[in-house]
C-alpha cells in the first residue's frame, strides 16, 4: 500500500510541478504521510535486518509529507522536482521488495550490503527532514509580529495629521540618536481617517530649537501589516535607506512614515499615490506635536523606488491636502513612477512575480474593480497570498524563491490590461508641480528601465516641471542609494542648497535636446 501510494504520488508531482500548487502540495504530503506510516507499521512488523531503515524512512516520509502540507508555495520546486523523483524511486524500491517477498525463499534475504545502504539513505533522509522542521521553525521565528502600539481602540479626530501616540524606540536606531515611533491620523482609500504609523528620528546632538526635515519615503518593504519599517529589526536598511546617520550630522530631523496600512489600518494600497502621499504629509504635520523632537517648517521630501514615486505624488498632492506643509524640494530616486511601463517589465521579469503580487494585492485591495482572482490563476493563488503575506527582509521570504525560478506562470491575465491597467496610468505621477524635483536614475537599473524614466522626466518637463535630471552610469537599482554611491554627496548638497533657498538647477532643456 505504502509503496503504490508513494509511486502514484511521485509521478503526479514530476510529470506536473506547478500545474496546481496546492492540489499537488496535498497529494505529496497525503501520499507521503500514508506511505511513511504503512512503512512504520510494516517495519514493527516485518524482518530484524529491514526493522531499522522501515521505521526511520517511514518516519522521515511522514515528516516530508507534514512538510509538503505547511509550505504549499514550495511544493511547486521541492517536492515536484527532488521529492517527486525521490517517491518514484523509494516507492519502485518498496513495491520491488513486496514483489521480491512473493518469491522463492532465496530471493528474499537481503545482503549485509544492501541492509546497510538502506540504513544509511533512510538516516540521511530523516536528518534532512529534521533540518527542514529546523528551518521551519527559524523561518517562524524571524517573522515580524505587530506590537499592541499600531492598535488605536479609541476615537479618532476627524482631522488628518494628529498626533495619537508616541513611544521612545531605539529598535535598529543608529547610535547616539533620539527616536520616537509615532502614531497618527490619516486619510484613507475610502477618504475616512484611520490610524497611520511612522518614525521621527534626530540627532542627540543636533542643535537646539527646529530643526528642517527629511522626510523619507521608502522603497518597497511588503504589503503586510507586519512590513511597515518601525516594525522591522532594521527599519531603514529594510526601507533601503543607508544614508540616515548624514542625515542626523546635518541635524536634519528624519520623518520616515511607514505608509497607510504597513504597521497600522491594513491593507496596504501598493503604488497608489495619493494615500501614499498623504500618509507622508500626514507625518510630517503629527512629528511637529511632539515635545520631546523639535521639528521645523522646512521640508525636503527624498524617496527611493516606491517611495520615489510617492515622493512625487508627495509633491503634486502638497498644495491643496497640505498647505500647512510647504516642500522646499523633492528627491525621487529610481522612482517607479511610470507603472504602466513597470508593469509591463514585471511580466518578462522573474522577480517580477514578487513585486507583480504585491500590485495586484495593493490594487485589489484599493479598487473595487480590480479583482484578485480575475488576475491570478487558480493554481497560483496559494503561492501569491503567501507572497505577499511575508515581507522582503523576513526569511520566509526565501520560500517564495521556488514559484519564481520555475518561471511557471502566476497570471491569468497581463497586469497592463482590463481595470488594473486603468488604475496604473491613473496613477502615474505626471503632473507638474512648483516644487523643485531632482531625479535620480541608475544607468544599469533593470527593474525602474533608464529609458522609461527618461520619457518620464522629459514628460514632466514638457508639463511645465521645474525639474533636474541625473543619469548615474553603472549603477543599478539598489546601488545608486548605498553609501558608497556618488548620488549620496550630490543629495546632501542639492538637499543643503533647496534649505538655503538657493535656486534649484534645471536641465529640461538639455532633456529636450536628447529626445
Amino acid at each position: 500500500m505504502g509503496g503504490g501510494a508513494l509511486l502514484l504520488t511521485g509521478l503526479v508531482a514530476a510529470l506536473a510541478p506547478g500545474l496546481t500548487v496546492r492540489g499537488i502540495a496535498i497529494v505529496v504530503g497525503v501520499g507521503m504521510v500514508i506511505s511513511g506510516v504503512a512503512r512504520l507499521a510494516a517495519g514493527w512488523r516485518g524482518e530484524v535486518d529491514e526493522r531499522y531503515s522501515s521505521v526511520v524512512g517511514g518516519f522521515a516520509g511522514v515528516v516530508f509529507g507534514i512538510i509538503a502540507l505547511a509550505w504549499p508555495d514550495i511544493t511547486i520546486l521541492v517536492v515536484g522536482l527532488l521529492v517527486g523523483p525521490a517517491a518514484i524511486v523509494f516507492g519502485a524500491g518498496q513495491m520491488f521488495r513486496a514483489v521480491r517477498r512473493a518469491g522463492p525463499k532465496q530471493a528474499e534475504s537481503s545482503s549485509r550490503a544492501g541492509v546497510w545502504l538502506r540504513s544509511v539513505g533512510t538516516t540521511a533522509a530523516l536528518g534532512l527532514a529534521l533540518v527542514l522542521v529546523l528551518v521551519s521553525a527559524l523561518v517562524h521565528a524571524g517573522s515580524p509580529r505587530v506590537p499592541s502600539f499600531y492598535t488605536w481602540a479609541g476615537r479618532l479626530p476627524d482631522k488628518p495629521g494628529v498626533l495619537l501616540r508616541e513611544q521612545a524606540t531605539m529598535h535598529g536606531m543608529p547610535a547616539g540618536s533620539r527616536a520616537v515611533r509615532i502614531l497618527y491620523t490619516t486619510t484613507g482609500v475610502n477618504r475616512r481617517t484611520v490610524p497611520a504609523s511612522g518614525l521621527v528620528v534626530v540627532s542627540g546632538t543636533a542643535p537646539p530649537g527646529p530643526r528642517p526635515v527629511v522626510l523619507w519615503e521608502h522603497g518597497t518593504t511588503g504589503v503586510a501589516q507586519k512590513c511597515g519599517p518601525s516594525v522591522l529589526a532594521d527599519p531603514f536598511k529594510a526601507g533601503a535607506m543607508f544614508s540616515q546617520s548624514q542625515v542626523l550630522t546635518h541635524g536634519w530631523v528624519l520623518v520616515a512614515p511607514d505608509y497607510l496600512g504597513l504597521g497600522a489600518s491594513p491593507p496596504h494600497p501598493y503604488l497608489v499615490g495619493v494615500p501614499e502621499a498623504r500618509s507622508a504629509l500626514d507625518a510630517v504635520r503629527a512629528a511637529r506635536q511632539l515635545t520631546s523632537i523639535k521639528v521645523g517648517d522646512q521640508t525636503v521630501v527624498w524617496g527611493h523606488s516606491q517611495g520615489g514615486g510617492a515622493a512625487l505624488w508627495t509633491a503634486i498632492e502638497a498644495r491643496a491636502y497640505a498647505p500647512d506643509v510647504p516642500l522646499d524640494g523633492v528627491a525621487a530616486l529610481a522612482p517607479a513612477a511610470d507603472l504602466v511601463s513597470l508593469a509591463k517589465g514585471l511580466a518578462t521579469s522573474k522577480v517580477g512575480i514578487l513585486f507583480g503580487s504585491f500590485m495586484i494585492a495593493g490594487y485589489s485591495s484599493a479598487y473595487p474593480d480590480v479583482k484578485f482572482n480575475d488576475y491570478v490563476r487558480a493554481s497560483a493563488r496559494t503561492v501569491v497570498r503567501r507572497i505577499v503575506g511575508r515581507c522582503l527582509s523576513e526569511p520566509a521570504t526565501l520560500l517564495s524563491l521556488p514559484a519564481v525560478l520555475t518561471g511557471e506562470p502566476i497570471f491569468s491575465r497581463q497586469l497592463t490590461s482590463g481595470p488594473i491597467a486603468t488604475r496604473l496610468a491613473q496613477n502615474v505621477p505626471d503632473r507638474a508641480t512648483t516644487v523643485p524635483t531632482l531625479i535620480a536614475q541608475g544607468q544599469a537599473d533593470s527593474l525602474v528601465l533608464p529609458s522609461v524614466q527618461h520619457a518620464l522626466a522629459q514628460g514632466l518637463c514638457k508639463a511645465g516641471e521645474r525639474l533636474e535630471y541625473r543619469a548615474y552610469p553603472e549603477l543599478d537599482h539598489l546601488a545608486l542609494v548605498e553609501p558608497t554611491s556618488p548620488l549620496i554627496p550630490d543629495l546632501m548638497t542639492w538637499t543643503e542648497n533647496r534649505l538655503n533657498h538657493t535656486p534649484a538647477p534645471d536641465n529640461c532643456s538639455t532633456l529636450a535636446k536628447a529626445s
